[in-house]
C-alpha cells in the first residue's frame, strides 16, 4: 500500500470521527472528559494525526455520540485500515534505519501525549547519538571481535570434548541441539498471535488432509493443498480473525453468572474489562453471548468466506449461581443486523436475524468485515464453538474459533437470583421482579 493510499486510510477515519463529534454538539472538552482523555489526545484523534492504538476508546467515543449500529460497523472497519497503514509506516520507518528518521534537530518525537496517554504518530523521528571518534569505534569493534572468537573456539572444544564411556555401557552417545553454521532456525508450527491489533495469523497444514490448531482463541486451524502466492509461505492461511467474546448493544444487554454472593463480587464492568471481569471471577454470559468477529485478509487475493458454522461441545442443567447485570437504566435496544444461534435446539445453526445477510461474503487486506452473532439458551448450560469456512484460488480450509483457547459457554439465567448496581452506587441491590 503507499504512502497515499494509507494518509487516505488514516483521513476517512478521522473524518468519520469528527462527523460523529460534530453531530454529538458536545465540545471537545466536553466530550474528551466523558472519554477520560485530554482534549489534545482527542483533537489528534478527530483530525488525523494520531490513530489508536486500541479500538476501545474509538468504540466509547461512537457510543457517547449515538452512533448508528451501521456507522459502528464503518468505524471499526475504518480504523482497522488506518491502524495497518499506521503500522506499515511504523515498519518502514525501521528499515530506513535511525539515520534517516531523526529529525531535522535530532529531537525524537515522543510517542506519548503529554498527559501519558499512548499515542500514535504518523511522522516518527528517532534521536541519533553523537558519533564516537573513528578510533574509539575501531578499537571496540576488534574486541567484540576478539571476545565472538574466543567464545566460538570454547564452544567447538567443548562440543569436541572425549566422551567417557564405562566398561560394559553400550549406549551410544547422542547429540543434541545441533545447528550447522548459517542454519535458520526452524519455525514454530503454530505462530505465537499478535497483541497489537488483536489479529492473530492462523496456523495451517501443507497437507491435503492434515490440519493444526493455534494455541490462541482467535486463531484457526486450516487444511488446504498448502499452494500460495510466491512471497507467502506456503502453510500460511490468507485471511486473520480477532474475537470480541463479550459485546454490549447497551450496558443493560450484558449479564453474567457468578458462583459468589454479592459482597465477593467486584462493580460491574464496561466491555472493555469484560473478559478480565468474567476471567477473574469465573463468570459465565446469562441467557445470552454477542460475539465480534472481525475478519481480515492478510495478502492482496481475495478470501470468500463460504459458511459459517456453531458446534455444541457439553449440553447440562442451567447453573445454579446469582445473575449480575453489567449495567442498569438503559432504554429499549435497536435490533441490529446480527447471526443468531439458538443453543436450545437439537442441532443449532447459524441464521440471519433483522435483515443481516447470509453467507458468502468476500474480504481482502482493504476490505474487513465484521460479523456480530448472538447465543442464547432458556434451558441449557452449554459449552460451545465456531468454524468459519474458506476459500481464495484453488486453497480452502476452515478457521476455529473460541475464547481465547476456551469454549464460548453460556448458560440459562431462569429463576436466579438478580443484582443489580445503581449509577452511584457503592454495592450490588438485588433485583426486584427480575
Amino acid at each position: 500500500m503507499s504512502e497515499e493510499t494509507g494518509t487516505e486510510r488514516t483521513e476517512e477515519f478521522a473524518q468519520l470521527l469528527r462527523e460523529l463529534k460534530d453531530r454529538s454538539g458536545l465540545s471537545y472538552g466536553t466530550l474528551a472528559k466523558r472519554l477520560h482523555m485530554s482534549t489534545s489526545t482527542l483533537h489528534r484523534y478527530c483530525n488525523g494525526t494520531a490513530v489508536p492504538v486500541e479500538y476501545a476508546p474509538v468504540e466509547r467515543l461512537a457510543r457517547v455520540c449515538r452512533a448508528t449500529p451501521q456507522e459502528l460497523v464503518e468505524l471499526h472497519r475504518r480504523w482497522i485500515l488506518a491502524d495497518a497503514a499506521r503500522g506499515r509506516k511504523a515498519d518502514q520507518g525501521a528499515a530506513r534505519g535511525p539515520a534517516q528518521e531523526a529529525g531535522a534537530d535530532g529531537t525524537p518525537v515522543p510517542g506519548q501525549g503529554g498527559d501519558g496517554e499512548p499515542v500514535v504518530i504518523d511522522t516518527a523521528a528517532a534521536a541519533v547519538p553523537p558519533r564516537r571518534p573513528s578510533w574509539l569505534r575501531r578499537r571496540r569493534t576488534a574486541l567484540i571481535a576478539s571476545v565472538a572468537v574466543v567464545a566460538a573456539l570454547g564452544a567447538v572444544a567443548y562440543a569436541l570434548r572425549p566422551t567417557a564411556v564405562r566398561a560394559g555401557d553400550t549406549t551410544t552417545p547422542t547429540v543434541t541441539g545441533t545447528l550447522d553454521v548459517g542454519e535458520a532456525p526452524k519455525p514454530s508450527a503454530t505462530p505465537s498471535p499478535s497483541e497489537s491489533g488483536h489479529m492473530p495469523s492462523a496456523s495451517a497444514s501443507a497437507s491435503p488432509t492434515g490440519t493444526a490448531a493455534s494455541g490462541d482463541a482467535r486463531s484457526g486451524s486450516s487444511k488446504g493443498d498448502g499452494k500460495q502466492g510466491a512471497n507467502r509461505p506456503a502453510t500460511a492461511v490468507p485471511l486473520a480473525v480477532a474475537v470480541r467474546p463479550y459485546v454490549y448493544d447497551d450496558p443493560c444487554s450484558q449479564h453474567f453468572l457468578v458462583d459468589s454472593d454479592p459482597e465477593q463480587v467486584g462493580p460491574p464492568a464496561n466491555e472493555e474489562n469484560a473478559q478480565r471481569w468474567s476471567a477473574a471471577y469465573g463468570a459465565v454470559s446469562s441467557g445470552e453471548q454477542r460475539v465480534a468477529l472481525t475478519v481480515q485478509g492478510t495478502g492482496e487475493d481475495t478470501v470468500v468466506l463460504n459458511s459459517l458454522h456453531v458446534r455444541v461441545l457439553t449440553k447440562g442443567a442451567p447453573l445454579a449461581w446469582n445473575d449480575y447485570s453489567m449495567g442498569v437504566g438503559c432504554g429499549g435496544g435497536v435490533g441490529t443486523k446480527s447471526f443468531d444461534v439458538d443453543l436450545d435446539n437439537g442441532s443449532p445453526t447459524v441464521t440471519v436475524k433483522n435483515g443481516q445477510r447470509d453467507f458468502p461474503y468476500k474480504v481482502s487486506e482493504s476490505d474487513p468485515e465484521v460479523f456480530y452473532l448472538t447465543a442464547h439458551t432458556k434451558a441449557h448450560d452449554v459449552r460451545w464453538d465456531l468454524s468459519l469456512d474458506w476459500s481464495s484460488g484453488d486453497r480452502s480450509g476452515t478457521v476455529h474459533l473460541d475464547n481465547t483457547g476456551r469454549p464460548f459457554r453460556t448458560s440459562a439465567d431462569a429463576g436466579r437470583p438478580g443484582y443489580d448496581y445503581p449509577l452511584g452506587g457503592s454495592e450490588w441491590i438485588e433485583r426486584v421482579g427480575g
